[in-house]
């Protein structure tokens, strides 16, 4: 079904109940062309895109759950392309440009709001990092603005400018930058997968990948065994033991990711706010509720749940930056499995086994990324060449150092990224 002004109407005055199924419910088929293991946000857009940049039509998205029930709807939903870096910079913005085209792409409300995001900075050496970065991204055709206090007192007044510790210098501005609906963009890509003849089928855990001479063949799966000419690990958090079962040791680390909503309040926050002393970000929902998120839990685990101690180490954060969200109720916190690689760069790769191919490694930045990952990704699989805004992407960077994406300088640590 198309959505429409007057669809919308028609339905309106008919109860609703003439809506249908956005996809199929399908069981696997025997054989398929492609199976794309993780029906999440970089699965959905990797089939989406197969089938419509690519014409490929046999293909099986493999979920072990429900669609969209993993780090999609897991997340503080922030879209931006504020990198500096050669090879982050051209995905992130062309990642961007994507997300602004996405509903009229997809057909489908999946509520992307470009309200700004302003990255504070807190001393004069931040601030000479945020000129730069900032001047980084114009060069590449993106939007960024340096803000004076004085401007940010305008734009953000409920700030604590004064903080003895973490006084605000001013801030660098995305506008085109701001937040999406998690669960829609899931759902969007669903169905424009599905439309275009993509089986999604749920609740079908890969249990093992079939391999012989040196060429993937297949997988094994809780509904059975399912052929296949290639095969896409796409598990996120999940992607050491999905490339386990074809034995490989990949170069990232599982770590848990908190996030938090408060109660609803009314419109407060009209930016998405990320402190420059701290790793905290906030940014206010269409319900109301004020989402926000911090550190890693800086521990391995596979556990999407996390500890008192960062939950503690994020509220401190808040309320160095804004003491007034110390009134509002904490409603629900949830945790994430990230995908964290040593240089904090993701990786969209062919593997050495034929046939068998790999995307992960995306540590914090998985949401914002989905469109151009799954873009991307398609191409690689469809054409075996990556997409020249990928193309530093490469799983051997970690084995010869050649080509690695420190975009914090941070130096190559799983957990320091």
């Amino acid at each position: 079904m198309k959505f429409s002004g007057f669809e919308l109407f028609k339905q309106g005055l008919t109860g609703n109940k003439g809506w249908g199924p956005h996809w199929r419910t399908q069981k696997p088929r025997h054989a398929y062309d492609i199976i794309i293991i993780g029906g999440g946000g970089h699965g959905l857009a990797t089939a989406y895109y197969l089938a419509k940049n690519h014409g490929l039509r046999n293909i099986a998205v493999l979920e072990k759950g429900y669609l969209g029930g993993g780090n999609i709807g897991r997340n503080t939903t922030i879209v931006r392309s504020n990198y500096m870096l050669p090879g982050n910079s051209e995905f992130y913005s062309h990642s961007l440009k994507l997300w602004e085209g996405m509903e009229q792409d997809l057909n489908f409300n999946t509520m992307v709001s470009q309200r700004g995001q302003i990255v504070l900075f807190h001393s004069d050496g931040q601030r000479d990092d945020a000129v730069r970065r900032a001047n980084a991204m114009i060069n590449r055709g993106d939007d960024a603005e340096i803000l004076s206090t004085a401007e940010l007192r305008k734009h953000v007044p409920y700030l604590d400018f004064d903080n003895s510790r973490f006084p605000i210098y001013g801030g660098i501005m995305q506008r085109r930058a701001g937040t999406a609906r998690h669960d829609a963009v899931a759902w969007g890509y669903a169905r424009g997968a599905d439309k275009r003849g993509v089986e999604l089928i749920q609740n079908c855990e890969v249990t093992g990948i079939d391999i012989e001479n040196g060429r993937v063949v297949g997988v094994q799966t809780t509904q059975g065994a399912i052929k296949a000419k290639k095969v896409a690990m796409v598990a996120a958090g999940r992607s050491s033991q999905v490339a386990a079962m074809a034995g490989m040791r990949l170069p990232i680390e599982s770590h848990i990711l908190q996030a938090f909503v408060s109660e609803g309040l009314k419109p407060l926050i009209h930016h998405v706010i990320s402190f420059g002393m701290g790793h905290f970000y906030i940014s206010q929902s269409d319900k109301g509720g004020l989402v926000f998120g911090g550190n890693l839990d800086y521990y391995a685990s596979f556990a999407a749940r996390g500890n008192l101690a960062m939950k503690e180490h994020v509220m401190e954060a808040a309320m160095a930056l804004m003491p007034i969200i110390g009134q509002a109720k904490v409603l629900r916190s949830w945790g994430g499995i990230m995908d964290m690689s040593p240089d904090g760069s993701p990786i969209i790769d062919k593997t050495h086994i034929e046939g068998l191919y790999l995307n992960c490694g995306w540590c914090y930045g998985g949401f914002k990324a989905v469109p151009a990952s799954g873009f991307g990704f398609a191409h690689l699989i469809a054409t075996d060449s990556p997409h020249p805004t990928a193309a530093g992407f490469r799983l051997d960077r970690f084995r010869s150092g050649y080509g690695l994406m420190d975009e914090e300088g941070t130096g190559s640590q799983h957990n320091l990224h």
